[in-house]
C-alpha cells in the first residue's frame, strides 16, 4: 500500500511516503525535506544467531554522490568504503533505536540508509534518523517506537529546527537530538561555549518538532495496521535461574565490592566457572543461559548496591572524580605532548604543526573543503588488557575522536591569527571509562604545551545514571562498568565558561529533562574541577613554539604577481624553493598572502627575500644592484629585480666619457644602478654615472667654518 504524508517544518515540507521503493524490504521509507531525499530500509532474518548476548544490528548510512550530480572523484569511480561523515551518520542512527528492541531479539538485523537526492541546503544525517524509525515502524520488525531525530541550531535568540546548512555554520550550538514522545534518548553536538541552561532550551524546543514527525508516522502506521511478529520467549530450563541464583547471588555481591577492575573481574569470572561446573551435569547444555542470568544479576546486584546503599563500584561517592594526574613535556621531539590520567583511564596527547599542504582535503555532496585541524583517537587493545587483532581504524574510534574534536575546535585560533596546520592525536594506553573525555582533556594541555594560542582549558566528564522506577542516582565520572550497567552515558565538555561538546545515550526507554538538567549542572561542577588539575601543569599556551616545528613566514604580494612567483607550470616558485636550500613550504592563496614555512629560518628568510624583491614595484631614484644581461653597442639591458629589465644608456654608464659600452661593462658583470625614469609603457631608464656620483658625494669629507 503506498501512503504519502506530510507535515511543514521550518518553512519547508517534511514528507514520509512507504509503498512505493523497495518493496522487498521488510520495511521501507522514503523522506523528503526541501529537495534532499533519503531511502531507509530495514530487513531482519527469520531465524535466531547463535551469539545471544548482544543485539545484532548493523546501520549502514551512505552517500550517493549522483545524489549531488557529482561524479566521484580518484581513480576508481564509483562509491567506496564509508567516509568519516557517513560512519557517523550511521552511529547517530544506530544509537537511540538500539535500546528499543525487545531484549531477547536476537535476529540479524540491517539497516540502511541512501541519500538519493541532496538539494546542498538541507542535510540527510537527520532525515535518516526519521526514516530508519518510520522504516521499523512500518516493517513486521517489533520495535518500542516510533522515534524521530532533528537537528537544533541557535541563532541569535531564535533556535532553528533543521537548519539550513548555512546557518549551521553561524550557529553558536548544534546538537542533533533523538526522542521519543515522552523523553530525550540522545543527544549529540557542538557550542561555542553556551551555557548549560541554553542546551537545555535547544532540547526543549527540538523535543516539541519531534513529538510532531512521531504523530505522522503514527498516522501512516495506522493505515498499514502492521503485525507485528511475535518473538518467542528463551526456553530456560526450569529451575536454572533459582539455582544460579542459590550459588551466584552472595558471591556477586562481595566481587562487585571489589574496588580494582581486574581483580573484580577476575572474581566474576570464576563465580561463571564455578557455577558452569557445578550445574553441568544438572543442566547440561545451559552455559549460554546461565552467562545471560549471571549478567542480569551482576547488573541488579550492583543497581541495589547504588541505589540503596549509595555505594559505587569502586567505593566512590556520586560526585567523587577519580584521582588525577596531568603531566606535558614528555616527548622531546614532538611539537606538543601531554600526559592525562584519571583513575584507570589513561589518554597521551600528542600536537604536530604543518603546513597548509598538510591540509585534509573532504570530499562531500556540499563539494569539496579543507580542514587545517584535525584529531585522531586511537584505542589499541592493551589499552584495557586484551589481545585482539588491529584491523583498521573502527566506528568507535572514529566517533569518539570526532566527539573530542569538536570539543576541541571552538578553542582552536583561526588561519589568519596562526596559519598552521594543526594535528591531535591521542593514544588510549589505559581504559576504565570517559577514554573520549580523557582526550578532550590530554589534547587541551598538549595544544598548549606546543605553543597553539588556544583561547582557555577545556576539560571533559561522562556522567552515568541509574533508575529503577523513581529511585534515581547520577554518577560523576563513570567507570567502563557503570557504563555497561547504567542507564546513561552523557558525556560533555566545555571550558570554565560553557559548554563545547556533548554527547548522551540512553539504554532505557528515555529520561526527563528534570535529570538531564541536574546531570549537566553535576557535569559542569565536575569540569571545573578537572580544570584546576589540569592548570596545575599548564594554564596558558607556551609563548614559542617547538623549535622542532616549521616556522612560518607570511608576507602579502600584489595579487597580479601570484603568476609571476609561481610562473610556468610552477617552474618559478619551484627554483626559489630549491635555491633556498632546505625543506620549505611556499602556499599562496588567491589573495595574494604568501605562507613560506621551514625548520630552517635561515631558508624561509632567503626565500622570503627573494619573493619580495621579485614583487617589488621599482621607484625612482631608489639604487639597486643588477646583473648585466645583454651589451648593445648604445648601452646594456640591467636585471635590477627578478624578472625586472631597464637600460643603462652609454653617456649614464660613467662619470667620465664612455667611447665603448664593453669598456665599462660585460654581460654577467654586477653593478650598482639609480632608477632615474619610468615611462608610461613601462620602459625603465637606469643611470650607473647617477649611483656613482651619489656615492661620491657621500664619502666627500666636510669643513667647519671658523
Amino acid at each position: 500500500m503506498y501512503i504519502k504524508k506530510s507535515i511543514e517544518l521550518n518553512g519547508r515540507t517534511l514528507s514520509i511516503e512507504t509503498g512505493r521503493l523497495a518493496k522487498q524490504a521488510h520495511g521501507s521509507a522514503l523522506v523528503r525535506y526541501g529537495d534532499t531525499m533519503v531511502l531507509v530500509t530495514v530487513v531482519a532474518n527469520d531465524e535466531m544467531t547463535d551469539q545471544r548476548d548482544f543485539m545484532p544490528l548493523t546501520v549502514e548510512y551512505r552517500e550517493k554522490m549522483f545524489a549531488a550530480g557529482k561524479i566521484p572523484g580518484g581513480f576508481i569511480k564509483r562509491e567506496g568504503r564509508p567516509n568519516e561523515k557517513e560512519i557517523l551518520s550511521a552511529r547517530l542512527i544506530d544509537r537511540p533505536i538500539r535500546p528499543l528492541f525487545p531484549d531477547n531479539f536476537f535476529y540479524e538485523t540491517q539497516v540502511i540508509a541512501s541519500v538519493l537526492s541532496m538539494d546542498r541546503e538541507n542535510e540527510p544525517d537527520v532525515l535518516a534518523g526519521v526514516g530508519a524509525s518510520a522504516a521499523l515502524t512500518f516493517s513486521d520488525i517489533p520495535f518500542e517506537g516510533p522515534i524521530a531525530t532533528v537537528r537544533v541550531c541557535k541563532l541569535g535568540e531564535d533556535f532553528i529546527i533543521n537548519p539550513t546548512i548555512d546557518q549551521m555554520e553561524e550557529s553558536e550550538l548544534e546538537l542533533v537530538v533523538a526522542g521519543s514522545e515522552d523523553s530525550i534518548m540522545m543527544v549529540e553536538g557542538e557550542a561555542r561555549e553556551v551555557p548549560e541552561e541554553q542546551i537545555l532550551q535547544a532540547i526543549s524546543v527540538a523535543h516539541e518538532a519531534i513529538k510532531k514527525i512521531i504523530d505522522l508516522q503514527k498516522q501512516i502506521a495506522a493505515e498499514l495496521n502492521i503485525t507485528k511478529r511475535e518473538v518467542p520467549e528463551p526456553e530456560v530450563p526450569e529451575g536454572l535461574e533459582a539455582r544460579v541464583n542459590e550459588l551466584a547471588a552472595e558471591r556477586i555481591k562481595h566481587a562487585i565490592r571489589i574496588a580494582e577492575k581486574t581483580d573484580r573481574r577476575k572474581a566474576l569470572k570464576e563465580i561463571q566457572e564455578d557455577v558452569n561446573t557445578q550445574l553441568q551435569e544438572e543442566f547440561p547444555e545451559s552455559e549460554g543461559f546461565i552467562k545471560t542470568i549471571l549478567h542480569d544479576l551482576e547488573k541488579q546486584l550492583m543497581r541495589d548496591m547504588v541505589l540503596n546503599e549509595q555505594r559505587r563500584l569502586d567505593g566512590r561517592g556520586f560526585k567523587d572524580i577519580r584521582p588525577i594526574t596531568c603531566e606535558v613535556d614528555l616527548l622531546p621531539r614532538v611539537h606538543g605532548s601531554a600526559l592525562f590520567t584519571r583513575g584507570q583511564t589513561q589518554a597521551l596527547g600528542t600536537v604536530t604543526l604543518g603546513t597548509k599542504s598538510d591540509e585534509q582535503i573532504v570530499e562531500a555532496l556540499e563539494g569539496e573543503s579543507s580542514k587545517r585541524y584535525l584529531l585522531h583517537y586511537n584505542f589499541p587493545p592493551f589499552s584495557t588488557g586484551e589481545a585482539k587483532p588491529i584491523r583498521g581504524v573502527s566506528r568507535r574510534e572514529i566517533g569518539h575522536g570526532n566527539l573530542a574534536e569538536r570539543a576541541l575546535e571552538p578553542v582552536i585560533p583561526p588561519a589568519e591569527e596562526f596559519p598552521y596546520t594543526i594535528r591531535v592525536v591521542s593514544e588510549i594506553l589505559e581504559s576504565n571509562g570517559s577514554s573520549s573525555m580523557a582526550t578532550v582533556c590530554a589534547g587541551s594541555m598538549a595544544l598548549m604545551a606546543a605553543g597553539v594560542p588556544v583561547k582557555s582549558t577545556v576539560a571533559g566528564i561522562a556522567m552515568g545514571l541509574i533508575k529503577e522506577d523513581e529511585q534515581i542516582a547520577i554518577l560523576s565520572d563513570i567507570l567502563g562498568d557503570e557504563d555497561h550497567l547504567g542507564d546513561m552515558d552523557f558525556k560533555v565538555a566545555g571550558t570554565a565558561k560553557g559548554i563545547t561538546a556533548v554527547q548522551m545515550d540512553i539504554k532505557i526507554s528515555g529520561i526527563s529533562q528534570e535529570i538531564m538538567a541536574s546531570a549537566l549542572e553535576r557535569a559542569r561542577e565536575g569540569r571545573l574541577y578537572i580544570m584546576e588539575k589540569m592548570n596545575e601543569a599548564i594554564d596558558k599556551p607556551r609563548d614559542e613554539i617547538s623549535p622542532w616545528a616549521p616556522k612560518i613566514i607570511e608576507i602579502q604580494i600584489p595579487v597580479d604577481k601570484i603568476g609571476l612567483i609561481i610562473g610556468p607550470g610552477g617552474k618559478t616558485i619551484r627554483s626559489i624553493i630549491e635555491e633556498s636550500g632546505s625543506e620549505i613550504d611556499i602556499n599562496i592563496d588567491e589573495n595574494g598572502k604568501v605562507l613560506i614555512a621551514s625548520p630552517d629560518m635561515e631558508a624561509a628568510y632567503k626565500a622570503q627575500r627573494t619573493i619580495e624583491s621579485m614583487t617589488e614595484e621599482p621607484v625612482i631614484g631608489k639604487a639597486y644592484r643588477g646583473i648585466v644581461k645583454r651589451v648593445k653597442d648604445f648601452g646594456c639591458f640591467v636585471e635590477f629585480l627578478p624578472g625586472r629589465e631597464g637600460m643603462v644608456h652609454i653617456s649614464e654608464l660613467d662619470v667620465q666619457r664612455t667611447n665603448k659600452v664593453t669598456d665599462v661593462v660585460k654581460e654577467g658583470d654586477e653593478i650598482d644602478v639609480v632608477i632615474t625614469k619610468i615611462e608610461p609603457n613601462g620602459k625603465i631608464a637606469l643611470s650607473r654615472k647617477a649611483f656613482l656620483r651619489r656615492k661620491m658625494k657621500s664619502t666627500r669629507p666636510t669643513y667647519k667654518r671658523s
